[in-house]
């Protein structure tokens, strides 16, 4: 066991929400998870959550996002089963930003696409798809 993964972790996933509705997805790539997601990543020591989430979006994206607000928070128990990784994660709605998505990691992500937010790909990862669904009916988990 990693030393990590002993201890409750605190991710970020960043829902980015453009004026018609549509919301950025990516392709996670590797071993933990490959799956559908919002972008996102780990809090890094010192971070705000906005700090955290600005920055993780830029590492992934190359996109800046402006004013990011909390939206959720969600305790990804499913994903602790699936890897043994227990993550608390905090999820963020970015409604300003500039710029279209890049994929700046190719060994984490191989694409970005804009989707409706009632219609994302599977399979979808825990933590993004917990934080679309409380945002977008409005309910804690």
């Amino acid at each position: 066991m990693l030393e990590n993964e002993k201890k409750v972790l605190v991710g970020l996933g960043v829902i980015i929400l453009r004026d018609d509705g549509k919301i950025l997805i990516g392709k996670r790539k590797g071993k933990f998870v490959p799956e559908y997601s919002i972008p996102g990543g780990h809090l890094d020591m010192g971070e705000t959550f906005e700090e955290g989430a600005s920055r993780e979006v830029k590492e992934e994206t190359g996109m800046e996002i402006k004013n990011p607000k909390v939206v959720s928070v969600s305790n990804n128990l499913e994903t602790y089963k699936k890897t043994g990784r227990h993550y608390i994660s905090v999820n963020l709605l970015a409604t300003e930003f500039k710029g279209e998505p890049k994929v700046m990691e190719p060994d984490k992500c191989s694409g970005y696409i804009w989707c409706d937010p009632k219609k994302v790909p599977e399979p979808h990862f825990e933590a993004s798809r917990r934080g679309l669904e409380m945002y977008f009916k409005k309910q804690i988990s």
